[in-house]
């Protein structure tokens, strides 16, 4: 099949997809895998991927944080009493409690399912899409890419974030309960080291990112 080809066709597909209904993850990447088996690639860098998935984790905790009444807290502290007989406990809001972030960690990874690899077609820069958003709608920036075929559709990214949860978990508690700044360049690239891009050279990686679409 020609590149040409390729792209009318795909692209029909997804804009027709676009008004299908309960349409979920596997069975959508399995649809075009049997349509379109020659249009999709299949050699992928697993250091990029881990890099990919460590900031679509950011991005996910990021997002269930936010979705978090800001007026809702929590207790924290003893419930002994001191010589006075008073409990030493204080009310905090209950988003990016140590709590929280614990309970978001132990199922962060099953958003991992929504994703797929993809190439961008204009540089052939790998990227992780969510087929579907949370609207229920197709992901209108699949028009601007090539999916990469996987075996497994695509579980090895949940593989890459419980692996990059476990082993990183206390430096993700300790950014996000302090709302750091560039918690994707923090954790990914300075400690986890998963990535390249650094601080000093945020505005160029943002930049970059939005140039793609």
């Amino acid at each position: 099949m020609t590149s040409k080809f390729c792209k009318r066709h795909i692209d029909y597909f997804l804009a027709e997809a676009k008004s299908w209904k309960s349409i979920t993850m596997d069975f959508l990447y399995s649809l075009l895998l049997a349509l379109f088996p020659h249009c999709i690639l299949s050699t992928v860098d697993p250091k990029n991927v881990r890099c990919l998935v460590c900031r679509s984790v950011v991005e996910e905790i990021d997002s269930v944080i936010q979705k978090v009444d800001p007026k809702r807290t929590m207790e924290i502290g003893s419930y002994r009493l001191d010589s006075k007989g008073n409990q030493k406990q204080k009310t905090v809001p209950y988003a990016r409690s140590e709590m929280h972030l614990t309970d978001v960690l132990e199922t962060i990874c099953n958003k991992m399912d929504d994703y797929v690899r993809a190439t961008y077609k204009t540089s052939g820069e790998l990227t992780l899409l969510r087929l579907i958003g949370a609207d229920g709608q197709m992901n209108p920036e699949l028009s601007h890419v090539d999916i990469v075929q996987d075996s497994d559709l695509n579980k090895s990214l949940k593989f890459y974030c419980e692996g990059i949860v476990e082993e990183y978990e206390e430096n993700i508690l300790r950014l996000f309960a302090r709302d750091a700044d560039n918690i994707d360049i923090k954790l990914c690239s300075t400690e986890a080291k998963l990535c390249s891009h650094s601080e000093s050279d945020v505005d160029d990686y943002e930049f970059e990112d939005k140039d793609e679409l």
